[in-house]
């Protein structure tokens, strides 16, 4: 793996003078090993950027402003929750002879043959914890996901890497191809309205058959019909033709026969 040479300065003064360092654009950090006495650092921010901000895994070559230098990776990173920017960070030292624990980047290599059928990458493990000797500390970890097809993943168990165990459950999932998502036709807020506005009527009795229509109309009108008709109906026929017409049920009177004169 590739090597980082960091310069840093021994800082003395600890607690709220970590913050006037910060303003001056250094970051206060620590550095610990077994067995050795712990060291209060700062370094700049721009020393510090090729080691936070990368995919890759380092060896850190530290050089104190006091002429000592140490071997040691990159343990932690504080940010600040408001600028996102490094306020504190943390370097283990190793030795040659003994193993330590790292964690080391995932990357993904291939474009899968799921995801050219429709289906979508569903990166799960970013970083895998491993172990190893510091000269077999990988830069990253390298899947291959060209084979993969839909519903197919990659675990824990299907990766080897020589001498480095991985710190991680043998049935994790580091990645896979998911099928497309369907998405359900939803209906429209109007089109919902409409069809509670306008329930369907269903008519009361027994539907008429072909033929019983005629029957229906001869049905007697209502009594309200005859109420109906206008009273003065009756009233504008001609007085005449109302003397001259029979009562209702008996005949009319013949007329009476001129008897002929004696000639």
């Amino acid at each position: 793996m590739s090597e980082v040479v960091l310069q840093a300065e021994v800082r003395t003064e600890t607690g709220k003078r970590s913050k006037a360092m910060r303003r001056e654009g250094k970051i206060p950090g620590e550095f610990y090993s077994r067995g050795e006495k712990n060291i209060h650092l700062a370094a700049t921010a721009v020393g510090l950027k090729p080691l936070i901000y990368t995919s890759e895994a380092h060896i850190v070559s530290l050089k104190l402003n006091n002429g000592e230098a140490k071997t040691c990776v990159l343990r932690n990173v504080q940010f600040d929750p408001v600028t996102d920017l490094p306020i504190h960070f943390d370097l283990q030292g190793v030795r040659a002879d003994e193993e330590l624990t790292i964690e080391v980047p995932v990357m993904l290599a291939g474009t899968p043959k799921g995801v050219k059928d429709g289906g979508t990458i569903q990166h799960v493990m970013h970083r895998l914890k491993v172990s190893c000797l510091p000269k077999f500390i990988p830069e990253h970890v390298v899947v291959q996901i060209a084979e993969l097809g839909i519903n197919q993943s990659i675990h824990i168990r299907d990766i080897k890497i020589e001498n480095v165990k991985i710190l991680e459950s043998e049935s994790s999932t580091i990645v896979a191809v998911v099928p497309p998502t369907i998405l359900k036709e939803e209906v429209p807020a109007d089109a919902a309205a409409t069809t509670l506005a306008e329930p369907e009527v269903i008519a009361k009795g027994k539907k008429p058959e072909e033929g019983e229509e005629g029957a229906e109309g001869a049905k007697p009108a209502a009594p309200g019909a005859a109420k109906a008709a206008a009273p003065g109906a009756a009233k504008t026929a001609a007085p005449g033709a109302a003397k001259g017409a029979a009562p209702a049920g008996k005949a009319a009177p013949a007329a009476p026969e001129k008897k002929e004169g004696k000639k």
